[in-house]
């Protein structure tokens, strides 16, 4: 074989439209499992998760006094309202006793010798818990396809779910080679895959690609580095021998030089040996597969800021461009274009996205600006 023949080279820019319509098209959802709730945190659930009706009875809110409301009527400091019997104490959690349906606060009520009065008119329903308005069993706590919280996995203990049926993607990170800055990508994709619900098994640099996509205990592998045209890099090469290239070449700036196909059935995302690039293709296509092999449905769910932008961005018509930005007060302005450095992303507090048909932004335009991982 020539040398030329061995280089790789990129014959076109795919659009980056594209590229994602193929992960939506192909990459298929994992087989799910069934965790115990507290190892749950981001995984995406596989069904509606359901709880019994809570409580069974009504339940009291608060310590202080159970009663029947209507007794309390025109009841205040000045006008007390005598009760036909002593109310009974009751404290948070306990189910309410037959013939009332309101828990007073404790200085609501006044006894003397024996003789109760309201010093507060109370309505029905307060301090109390009615029967299923903890949980209904008819209405999901969270529904199938979305990522749980902390929150969430609190709520489904106190409701008494103990295990729970998500998936969870197994990701091999493989840093082709032993650059400090492909460790540090490697090391950032496999944090943001168990951030985001998935198991990142992060390999030893220089293992070979080619061992990692035989091997069968995995659902995707994502490698950093070989993707250009340099003397040592293979990794499009390998892909394409191994298994089923379908893209070398994004119209995604940073990151033009990734690539993505399959061995089998499993994705295969190889990013570009430079930080910037790397980061920018897993945010965009990296965190596409990582959601369609959840079947996660809140994939897209990083919260958000419309700011205005201070100063113009430029961009090219057909490159999708990810762009780091600074904040000013409540404007913001892009710091880098082509090649984000590292003091650039360290010191943005964010980024935003150029679509492919825009020119850029125009200063004075609100603009979505998203978080770092």
């Amino acid at each position: 074989m020539a040398v030329s023949e061995a280089i790789q080279t990129i014959s076109k820019l795919t659009p980056l439209a594209d590229v994602l319509l193929t992960v939506d098209a192909e990459v298929k959802p994992v087989a799910p499992r069934t965790i115990e709730i507290f190892a749950a945190l981001g995984r995406a659930l596989v069904a509606d998760a359901l709880a019994p009706s809570r409580p069974a009875s009504a339940l009291a809110l608060q310590d202080g006094w159970a009663l029947s409301s209507d007794e309390t009527l025109g009841a205040g400091g000045h006008a007390p309202s005598p009760l036909v019997r002593t109310p009974s104490r009751i404290e948070a959690g306990q189910p309410l006793p037959t013939g009332t349906d309101s828990v007073a606060p404790i200085d609501a009520v006044k006894v003397i010798d024996g003789r109760a009065e309201a010093l507060l008119a109370i309505n029905p329903g307060d301090g109390v818990l009615a029967p299923g308005a903890d949980t209904d069993s008819a209405i999901p706590l969270r529904r199938a396809g979305e990522r749980l919280r902390s929150m969430d996995l609190a709520a489904f203990s106190a409701a008494g779910i103990a295990r729970i049926t998500v998936r969870e993607p197994r990701i091999r990170v493989l840093p082709v080679r032993g650059s400090g800055i492909i460790s540090a990508a490697a090391r950032l994709v496999a944090a943001d895959i168990e951030r985001r619900g998935g198991a990142a098994r992060l390999e030893e640099s220089g293992r070979g690609l080619d061992v990692a996509m035989a091997a069968e205990s995995t659902d995707a592998i994502v490698a950093i580095g070989g993707t250009g045209s340099g003397r040592n890099d293979s990794s499009v090469q390998t892909l394409a021998r191994e298994g089923r290239l379908t893209v070398h070449g994004l119209a995604l700036t940073p990151g033009e030089t990734a690539a993505f196909g399959f061995v089998g059935a499993r994705p295969v995302l190889l990013l570009p040996g430079r930080l910037d690039a790397a980061l920018s293709v897993w945010l965009i296509v990296g965190r596409r597969m990582l959601d369609r092999l959840a079947a996660a449905k809140n994939g897209d769910s990083e919260p958000r800021e419309a700011l205005i932008l201070a100063r113009n961005v430029r961009s090219t018509v057909g490159l999708v461009e990810v762009v780091p930005v600074r904040r000013t007060g409540t404007e913001v302005e892009p710091m880098a274009i082509k090649y984000l450095s590292l003091s650039s992303l360290t010191r943005s507090a964010g980024w935003i996205l150029v679509p492919a048909d825009s020119e850029g932004y125009s200063a004075g335009t609100s603009v979505q600006v998203r978080p770092w991982p």
